[in-house]
């Protein structure tokens, strides 16, 4: 069966270049609520290509990070590598044994929601030192209020083309980020940010192919859903704007 926590790492150039960022605001509010700078041990899960490294590893930090994906650790050890407080291991969170290593804070961009909840809260509060953060970052992307026709438009290529393989539906439970509260977590809150992208018709159809259900559509749907995808833009002039919401779940292990 196929692993699907696996499938972004199929395209790691096109995830590199095409996955959100997240905004400034957000990882200035995370670095003060967590206390990070030199002398602070971190922890990521999942960074996939770095999407939400840059700003923390900048604070001095000791980086640490488990990347699943053999393409995303080889491609965030050569952006990163060089860096002395960088350090990351290719391994599954579920079952890779991090030792006797407790970190100041945790955090993950989009990423613990692909883990089991129990085991996602159990094993960060385990590792985290006392009074230590738990961070979780996410992107909600709205670009039906910036142009409700073309968001019509996009809708027709889905109900016509959008099949992923049927397994894929079942590939995660649930995960519930208020759940963390019922693992020991305390000071658990929700802060939101916001930003704005754009795309042509290619940057869209690509920007989309990065999605792992997206990824997981076969043929004779694929080439047919993403055709339409970036006919769709074209025709609303070369141009779909995204009005994004960066949402940041906070909490702590108790002192």
């Amino acid at each position: 069966m196929t692993d699907y926590r696996k499938v972004f790492d199929t395209i790691p150039e096109q995830f590199d270049r095409y996955r959100p960022r997240y905004c400034p605001e957000l990882f200035a509010g995370l670095i003060d609520y967590a206390g990070i700078g030199p002398g602070k041990s971190v922890l990521e899960l999942g960074p996939g290509t770095g999407q939400a490294t840059g700003p923390v590893l900048d604070t001095g930090c000791d980086y640490h990070a488990i990347e699943l994906g053999e393409n995303f650790f080889a491609k965030m050890t050569e952006k990163y590598g060089s860096r002395p407080n960088f350090h990351i291991v290719n391994g599954d969170f579920v079952t890779y044994d991090l030792g006797g290593e407790r970190f100041d804070m945790i955090y993950s961009a989009a990423t613990i929601q692909w883990i089991p909840e129990a085991v996602a809260f159990r094993k960060t509060f385990e590792l985290l030192k006392p009074g230590g953060t738990l961070a979780m970052m996410l992107t909600k992307g709205d670009y039906r209020t910036p142009n409700e026709a073309l968001y019509r438009e996009i809708q027709k290529v889905y109900d016509a083309y959008y099949r992923p393989e049927a397994e894929y539906k079942n590939m995660k439970a649930p995960f519930d980020y208020t759940h963390a509260t019922d693992y020991g977590y305390v000071r658990f809150e929700k802060r939101e940010f916001h930003g704005t992208r754009e795309f042509d018709a290619d940057g869209y159809a690509a920007y989309c192919g990065t999605h792992s259900d997206h990824l997981v559509i076969p043929e004779p749907y694929r080439t047919p859903f993403f055709e339409g995808l970036r006919r769709c833009v074209l025709d609303a002039g070369n141009r779909i704007v995204f009005n994004d919401t960066y949402v940041l779940y906070l909490c702590r292990k108790p002192e």
